[in-house]
Parts: structure tokens; sequence; C-alpha cells
């Protein structure tokens, strides 16, 4: 049986299925209903903007695009980000995917963070990254309407302090690699949350750099 929340239909084939599984195993409530959250505001925002878009590819980016925060898909020094879009580029390789859709939706998740520039690439990547900015930043909240708002949150429920359980969710995810946020939004999280973290500067960096001049 297809499901449909707020007038999208889930994608159900064998790869989605057993990528739902997977991520619902790895991940707790809060990052598989945000993730599952991403996919649905993505597709509304293509429908709106009639994006010819493919709801199979978008999914599959929306649900990965965090496993990168867990403790099974981190590696020790690669961006949170680039761990999600391996994860989901093995993922799909294994059920043989063609590379030009594994490409787009490991780029959509490597760019899921980078404000500016997805929006302006294929609609697999524009769209997760605007699933993304509607459920974390509130981007074009008033975009969407009541019912779609509520329809989505009633299936995959926003938890009271959400906001808040979203952070500390970032800040475990990457603590025990600051550096990989320099120059992303992510040192932002460990601003906040780690007393001990001293954010790289980029004119310094420059100034201090082998170069004589």
């Amino acid at each position: 049986m297809s499901e449909i929340i707020a007038g999208i239909r889930v994608p159900h084939g064998a790869i989605c299925r057993a990528a739902t599984q997977l991520v619902r195993d790895t991940e707790d409530d809060l990052l598989y209903n945000h993730s599952r959250r991403v996919f649905f505001w993505g597709a509304l925002t293509g429908e709106r903007r009639e994006l010819k878009y493919d709801p199979e590819l978008l999914y599959l980016g929306a649900l990965f695009h965090d496993m990168g925060l867990t403790e099974k898909y981190s590696s020790p020094d690669l961006r949170f980000e680039v761990d999600g879009a391996n994860t989901a580029r093995d993922f799909m390789k294994s059920y043989g995917v063609p590379e030009r859709d594994v490409e787009d939706v490991w780029t959509a998740i490597a760019l899921h963070t980078t404000p500016g520039i997805s929006e302006h690439m294929r609609p697999t990547i524009a769209l997760v990254t605007a699933g993304v900015e509607m459920d974390v930043l509130g981007i074009a909240y008033r975009d969407f309407t009541h019912e779609q708002r509520d329809h989505v949150c009633a299936h995959h429920p926003r938890e009271e302090n959400f906001k808040e359980n979203i952070i500390d969710h970032f800040a475990n995810g990457i603590a025990k690699k600051p550096l990989t946020t320099f120059g992303n939004v992510k040192a932002d999280v460990l601003a906040l949350k780690d007393m001990n973290y001293v954010r790289q500067n980029f004119c310094s960096i420059i100034l201090a750099s082998a170069w004589p001049t």
C-alpha cells in the first residue's frame, strides 16, 4: 500500500523500503522524523515550483542526509555531510543505481548545509536543501499551507523542544572532529555548545600561510 501525506506519495520501491528500514534502525526518532519531513517539504517545494524531480532520488537524499551524525556512519575526519553522502552512495551502488543518480544524491547530501549553491543545481540537489532549510530554519515556512504543515507533522512529529535538540544532535555528531566545521555553518553549533571550541579564521590562515607575500 502506498503512503500519501500532504498530497505527496512516498516512494515504495524495494530500494526505498530498504533505505527506510536502514535509517529507521540507525537513527533515533528525532533524526528519523526530521529526515522524513525533509522529504515532504522538498517534494512540496518541487510541486509548488513545478520542478520535474525524481521522488525516489529525493527520498533517498532526504533519508540519508543526516546519517553522518550517527556513530555507526561517522568517520574520524570527514564532514558529517560527506559521511552521509558516502553512506548513501554505497547503499545505492549496492542496488545498481545509475552513476548519474548516485552522484545527484551524493551532491544533494554533501551540500545540504551550504546555502546559496544547491538551489541553482538539479532538482534532487536543490530540493533536499530546501527541505532541510524549511525543517531546521523555517525558510519558506509560510509558502506551505497550514494543512500541509499539520499533516506532515501529524505523521512525523516535531518534538516540543526540537530546536534545541537538533542543535544538540549536530553538536554530538561533530564534537570529536571540530576542524570539519571550518567554513561552514556547523562552526556556529560548536561555538554555542562547546566552551573549548576555537573557531578557525579564514583571514588568519591566509596571513599565516607559507607564502612570503
